[in-house]
This record gives structure tokens, C-alpha cells and sequence, in this order.
């Protein structure tokens, strides 16, 4: 079994072959994106780790759909003095499934 280290959104996932995930919302003009932002690549036999990336190294990857998360409230409260504040917010997501590894 394959698998990866890739660095998108500010964050690192360990991604495998058919593998479906949700990343920070990404800009994109069709259903497929890369990454080449790769930071290990490893099997059973064999590891290559990049300093900082795989030089090469690149995860193809199919986007399934975009949306938002549900809802978090943040509420700020004071007490005695009568301070409340209410807000919601909603992260944009964008659900991917990893189709190739390629080292």
C-alpha cells in the first residue's frame, strides 16, 4: 500500500489511492487538481522524504464537490454587564478523492 504526505490549505493530510477527503476550500476550474506540494511518499518497501518536498512527486486527485460545514456559534458573554454577542460561521470545504501517487 502506497501512501502520502501532501501540504494543502496550511495543513498536512496522509492521503492513500481512492481514498475521499475534505480539504480547505480550493480554486479550480475543472474536476481534477494536483499536488505537488508532496512531503513523503512511502510503500512497503521504500520511503522518500523531501526536504522540504519529493522532488517529482505529485497526487492526482478528482474534485467530488464544494460546499460548507455546518454551523459554528461563537458567543461572547460578559457578565453583569449586559455584554452578549452571537455570530455563526461556516467553513468552505472541498471534498476530493485521491486517484494516483506518483513518486
Amino acid at each position: 500500500m502506497t501512501f502520502a504526505v501532501i501540504k494543502t490549505g496550511g495543513k498536512q493530510y496522509i492521503v492513500t489511492e481512492g481514498q475521499t477527503l475534505t480539504i480547505e476550500k480550493l480554486v479550480h476550474d475543472t474536476d481534477k487538481v494536483v499536488f505537488d506540494q508532496v512531503l513523503l511518499v512511502a510503500n512497503e518497501k521504500k520511503a522518500s522524504i523531501g526536504q522540504p518536498v519529493v522532488a517529482g512527486a505529485t497526487v492526482s486527485a478528482t474534485v467530488l464537490a464544494d460546499g460548507k460545514a455546518d454551523k459554528k456559534i461563537v458567543f461572547r458573554f460578559k457578565a453583569k454587564t449586559r455584554y452578549h454577542k452571537k455570530k455563526g460561521h461556516r467553513q468552505p470545504f472541498t471534498k476530493v478523492k485521491i486517484d494516483k501517487i506518483t513518486a
